[in-house]
């Protein structure tokens, strides 16, 4: 839902650059995660304050208390538990969900599965490897994504094989 961008401050407040469709909806929850790496691990972290400051989040955690230990954060992904977002709209899909669902083109071609989704400024992209570890990067916009089945874990899209 979004990530550090540093430190903000001397008293262990951080900027969040965020990536979710609404800005605000870091702000009110009072337990955030936090993710270092792509393979690490997410810690759960208690938030003392949040708030919108200059098109970006400022926030606070419980006892970090310096620029230093503040620092300390930057780049980390930030997110939610599942548990405390409302509902999707029938026909709407958080990303994470996206994460784990096969692709295949209008030939039938299974491109691979989604590893993860890349925010390009744009349009997010979807990480897409196959079986042999080829990557392709595929933006997800109307154009490109024909429909996504959730009974069969699918994205259906409209992207050559040989890209």
């Amino acid at each position: 839902m979004g990530r550090v961008a540093a430190s903000f401050g001397v008293k262990g407040w951080f900027k969040v650059l965020p990536l979710s469709s609404d800005p605000h909806a870091l702000i009110g929850h009072p337990r955030w995660y936090f993710k270092a790496s792509t393979e690490g691990a997410w810690s759960e972290r208690g938030i003392a304050d949040a708030r919108e400051h200059s098109g970006m989040l400022v926030a606070k955690i419980a006892g970090i208390d310096s620029r230093e230990a503040a620092q300390l954060l930057r780049g980390q992904q930030v997110a939610l538990s599942r548990a405390s977002l409302p509902a999707p709209a029938d026909d709407e899909m958080y990303v994470a969900d996206l994460v784990g669902l096969r692709v295949v083109n209008r030939e039938g071609v299974e491109l691979g599965s989604v590893q993860d989704v890349q925010e390009s400024g744009a349009h997010p992209l979807l990480r897409v490897v196959a079986t042999d570890a080829r990557e392709r990067l595929i933006p997800y916009v109307g154009a490109i994504v024909d429909g996504v089945d959730r009974e069969t874990r699918t994205i259906s899209v409209d992207w050559g094989a040989e890209f």
